[in-house]
């Protein structure tokens, strides 16, 4: 087992590690299919070889190749840390200055299997928003990390160091970019092909720029939306008895469960993959699993049933589902009678539930769901994003890498017959909408009915839950306002929860507009259940929405705390990507912008840049993102242990 001093003496090479392959018993990212001519492969294991010295190619090039065939990438399988994977108290990592030390705390929590999706293929979430490219990145940056001093900054382009550049103390320790492809090239398949080589990188949101804080974030945005859809289309403000219907468990999806307990509403949530399912219900996510349609809709239509329960086991050792009968009432027998909150995760192809929804409204004329939205990986449908309903999840797998032209046609055959069944039930009442995951695009390309007459090309028969939901929040001045505690104590984030609910109750009761006093509430509310749901997994994290007002006040109080020896240790603070000045993405952040601006990127990287100079710890522009192909200027403010820091708060947190 490697020591985090290890970890930072750069690539171990004398001797190599042993090539242990890809490990058994984790979630492994789907086959890659690039489709490399010749050369492209040759340059492909050219790339990975210039990480090590030309002495050991004899030995890695073998298997780097054999990697890129059976994979369809180089992720350096041998190169992965023997090290238990997570984000150590800050004061462990062996470095120069405080603010590389967050910055190795954020990247360690990106890679910790409990938070990590795929983390041997250093995929945080979505099914392929990388941290790094390969391992052998993983070692330099941790390593120039470690070296680094205040008048130096770590230039990072798609996973790849640069190296240490000469700044000064108040320039960002860190600049990143990740997928800045040209716009004519920049598209799916070219992207495939790039990544493959060596040469790009898609890091999603908030992977690839390392201020991933696990599904929480999720969880909090699917709240705030779920509760202002109620608002919006049902116009009530309790959800207590209303049905939201949705898909995907497994990277940031996983929060959905939550999010619905969390707004008080029953939440049934489908996925095909069942260790994402097991995993959430180990975390405590997921209240109940079933394999069975008929039980699903036994919740929904029925209130309390004296009947047997099928709980979904998993024995330990042979990893064979085994049901047992229960005779007592549980979770979703009353769920809906008694207005009580359930998570239910339906083991089993979205499509199936939205048809046999759809079925039973034709057969017996009830709607048994009230809102309705999709969280598969639809920026990703090819390539494990999407899985289509015509097959296992073991087939699908199988099918993409060895026949994609047919998976991608099974695909778009699936994604027809869900929208099919969603507006069937949608024309009876229910409210459906598209969570920025480029559903609705990926439908339409697919020829799927989702055409909204007299609409512009950005526009579809549904909205996108910005639009019509967290738009009003945005113009507001409302965003995402995050923060790590590097301690790893939680007694530092109980600290940090209590200061920010006391700054958003005082400025409640100082005065404001009824629709700010509204998401105030809402957020201060969302920290009490926050605590009480336990929803830290990996670093000691939390967000919230505020605006200007409230992020300043909180910054400055967590601030004063650390000067005081309250909060015991540096807290990383993130403005997110996810608002209006952060992100231009047509189909989520600016989707239907009013003055026709909505494919136009300027604004996130005038972000990316002010940023770089208004005092950003680090700062990060991405292309790409939950919708496939967008720009994100994302950014993230480390805030020091001194109190001089109060004097140079950084600008990007107003």
């Amino acid at each position: 087992m490697s020591s985090l001093k290890e970890i930072c003496g750069g690539l171990p090479l004398n001797p190599l590690p042993e090539n242990r392959g890809r490990k058994s018993g984790i979630p492994h990212a789907p086959v890659r299919t690039p489709n490399l001519d010749s050369h492209e492969e040759k340059l492909a294991l050219k790339n990975a070889l210039r990480y090590f010295p030309s002495s050991f190619h004899e030995v890695l090039a073998p298997e780097f190749a054999k990697e890129l065939r059976d994979y369809g990438h180089i992720y350096m399988y041998r190169f992965c840390p023997r090290i238990e994977m997570r984000a150590y108290p800050i004061q462990e990592y062996p470095c120069k200055t405080i603010q590389a030390a967050a910055i190795m705390h954020m990247i360690m929590n990106n890679l910790d299997p409990a938070v990590a999706q795929f983390p041997q293929e250093l995929v945080t979430y979505g099914g392929n928003g990388q941290v790094f490219s390969n391992w052998a990145q993983f070692w330099l940056v941790m390593h120039y990390l470690s070296e680094m001093t205040e008048d130096q900054t770590l230039v990072m382009y798609s996973g790849h160091p640069l190296g240490l550049f000469p700044s000064h103390r108040n320039a960002p320790r860190l600049v990143i970019t990740n997928g800045m492809v040209i716009p004519n090239y920049s598209s799916r398949d070219e992207y495939e092909k790039l990544f493959a080589m060596g040469v790009t990188m898609y890091g999603q949101m908030t992977a690839g720029s390392y201020c991933y804080i696990g599904p929480q974030g999720i969880v909090h945005g699917t709240v705030l939306t779920v509760l202002n859809a109620g608002r919006r289309y049902l116009g009530v403000e309790n959800l207590a008895g209303k049905v939201f219907v949705t898909s995907g468990l497994g990277g940031m999806s996983g929060a959905q469960a939550k999010a619905a307990v969390i707004a008080g509403c029953v939440g049934i949530i489908a996925e095909v993959d069942e260790a994402a399912l097991l995993k959430r219900h180990q975390q405590g996510w997921l209240m109940e699993i079933t394999s069975s349609l008929d039980h699903c809709i036994a919740q929904l239509r029925y209130g309390s049933i004296n009947t047997f329960l099928s709980v979904l086991l998993i024995n330990s050792t042979s990893h064979q589902r085994t049901f047992l009968q229960c005779g007592e009432k549980v979770w979703g027998r009353e769920a809906k009678k008694k207005k009580m909150a359930l998570s239910l995760g339906y083991h089993g192809n979205v499509v199936d539930l939205w048809e046999r929804l759809a079925e039973e409204f034709n057969t017996t004329g009830e709607l048994l769901a009230d809102l309705g939205s999709d969280q598969t990986s639809c920026h990703n449908p090819f390539n494990g994003g999407y899985y289509p309903v015509q097959l296992s999840f073991k087939e699908a797998n199988q099918l993409m890498s060895s026949n994609p032209v047919k998976f991608r046609t099974l695909v778009q055959e699936s994604l027809r017959r869900q929208v099919a069944a969603i507006n069937r039930l949608s024309d009876q009442g229910m409210f459906f909408w598209d969570y920025g995951n480029a559903f609705l695009l990926e439908a339409q390309r697919a020829g799927a009915d989702i055409e909204k007459r007299g609409a512009n090309k950005a526009e579809f028969r549904y909205p996108s839950y910005v639009q019509h939901i967290m738009g009003d929040i945005f113009s507001l001045g409302f965003g995402p306002f995050r923060w790590v505690c590097t301690s790893g104590n939680p007694e530092d984030l109980a600290t940090t929860d209590f200061i920010a609910t006391s700054v958003l109750e005082k400025a409640v009761l100082q005065g404001v507009t009824a629709s700010v006093k509204q998401q105030y509430s809402d957020n201060i509310r969302w920290i009490q259940e926050a605590r009480k749901h336990n929803l830290v997994v990996g670093s000691q994290a939390r967000i919230l929405y505020s605006d200007q007002k409230g992020r300043v006040a909180i910054a400055l109080a967590i601030n004063r705390s650390i000067a005081e020896g309250k909060i015991k240790a540096p807290v990383v603070l993130s403005r997110d990507h996810h608002d209006v000045s952060g992100t231009d993405s047509p189909y989520r952040e600016t989707s239907n912008i009013y003055d026709g601006s909505a494919f136009c990127a300027d604004m996130a990287v005038q972000n990316f840049v002010g940023d770089s100079f208004r005092g950003a710890t680090w700062v990060a522009l991405h292309n790409g993102g939950g919708v496939g192909w967008y720009r994100s200027g994302g950014k993230v403010n480390g805030v020091s242990v001194h109190c001089s820091a109060v004097r140079r708060l950084p600008r990007p947190i107003k």
